[in-house]
């Protein structure tokens, strides 16, 4: 019996039979289908515990929500004291705490002027799609092939088809791809001029992390200031001190006009979001400020936790400790990966942001299956199963970093085996 109080299950097969029946047939019989049979329990710091006890490390943290690890105290604390005064608020009024986020906020992005919240990433993005149309009154989007910024009506419709044609969103005469890397491409686009921005991943995470050079994020943002189309940076799964820096683009020397943050600003303990906009772009709000309205976007709430999160992130100690993590990681799997090239191919890396490159078209799902069958949770990329989406978190110790590389060196040999198998089949 799992007894949760307000409700409870008899097994696991009973939780996963009504999963299926009332929740999300789909993603159940996959994870099934894959061996697979995680159902989270308790959780804290980076460790995960399945319904019946195993424990996992957490690598894949939800796309960088759990940046320091699940339940951390001080956010837990600060949540529980924000209790005390605060609730989700009123989106009609000024607000105490969305006023003290917003400032704090933009101290982190010199050259931003507005932060307009959500409440999660799809929901930002859509924002700043709104206030590109608006600062330009053009309507085209520029995206890139294999992107990809949430799941939302106008987010949808930037990614990839497997998403955007399911809900009938793939309208080509408002949302056009073009190829990573190719500023060419780009240039053809945005010459037209009926582009109102090209957003971006600062470095693609369901891509699997390919990672983009200066030249070529610089040349993106001089083309987009030729043409005056607005720059959107998606820093979801980049910002927050994952390259090294507070925000991606920050780490390659460029100014968006919008950023987009979410996932890992909510702490992973109270959803928020946010789109940070230059006044060009922000200037909606002056025509007029309810052009907008999210009930509980920007949460007062959200506010108070992600205010902690960005003075957690900019303590010393804490940056010290990315660079120590990405070196530590940088270095021991390099030596995993040069004793094993034959079926890992390659590393991706930026900070502690890694895609890790397998040489099987879907062998970042067959490493996937056996890191989770050594006590590591790592998700393989969506867009591209050839590359594992590697994510420490910032806050992780010299144990648990060793620990990580041990088990990662242990699967290896039960890798290598399926591998084998896959390919004679």
């Amino acid at each position: 019996m799992f007894d949760y109080s307000a409700f409870s299950f008899e097994d696991k097969e009973q939780l996963y039979a009504k999963a299926r029946a009332f929740w999300n047939p789909g993603k159940v019989d996959f994870w099934r289908g894959e061996g697979i049979d995680l159902v989270i329990d308790k959780r804290q710091g980076y460790y995960l515990y399945d319904i019946e006890g195993r424990r996992l490390i957490d690598l894949h943290i939800n796309g960088g929500t759990f940046n320091f690890g699940h339940r951390h105290p001080e956010l837990v604390e600060t949540l529980k004291l924000a209790l005390d005064h605060f609730d989700i608020g009123n989106h009609w009024f000024p607000s105490a705490a969305r006023t003290a986020f917003a400032e704090e906020f933009l101290k982190t992005a010199p050259g931003m002027d507005f932060c307009v919240f959500g409440a999660g990433g799809a929901e930002a993005v859509e924002l700043a799609i709104k206030s590109a149309r608006y600062a330009t009154k053009r309507r085209r989007i520029v995206s890139i092939i294999k992107g990809y910024h949430g799941h939302s009506g106008l987010s949808v419709a930037t990614g990839d088809a497997r998403f955007s044609k399911i809900f009938l969103a793939d309208r080509p005469e408002e949302f056009t791809q073009v190829p990573f890397r190719d500023l060419g491409a780009l240039e053809a686009e945005l010459k037209k001029g009926d582009v109102a921005a090209f957003i971006l991943e600062t470095i693609p995470a369901t891509y699997g992390f390919p990672m983009p050079s200066v030249e070529y994020l610089r040349g993106c943002v001089d083309l987009c200031r030729k043409y005056d189309v607005m720059y959107i940076a998606d820093e979801v799964q980049t910002g927050l001190m994952r390259t090294g820096h507070m925000w991606g683009w920050q780490a390659y020397g460029i100014q968006p006009d919008i950023f987009v943050s979410a996932k890992g600003i909510s702490g992973g303990i109270y959803p928020i979001s946010v789109a940070c906009m230059t006044e060009r772009c922000a200037a909606w709000q002056r025509e007029d400020g309810a052009a907008h309205i999210t009930t509980a976007g920007g949460s007062e709430l959200g506010c108070v936790v992600g205010l902690k999160v960005l003075e957690m992130l900019q303590r010393p100690e804490v940056v010290v400790n990315v660079h120590a993590v990405a070196q530590f990681f940088a270095e021991g799997l390099a030596e995993i990966q040069s004793r094993n090239s034959d079926i890992f191919g390659g590393i991706r890396q930026k900070g502690v942001i890694l895609g890790l490159e397998f040489e099987h078209p879907e062998g970042a799902v067959y490493a996937s299956r056996a890191l989770y069958e050594n006590g590591i949770w790592a998700i393989f990329s969506s867009l591209d199963k050839r590359v594992l989406q590697f994510k420490p978190g910032v806050l992780l110790d010299a144990p648990l970093c060793q620990e990580i590389l041990d088990r990662f060196n242990a699967a290896m040999p039960l890798l290598r085996q399926r591998l084998a198998k896959a390919s004679r089949n």
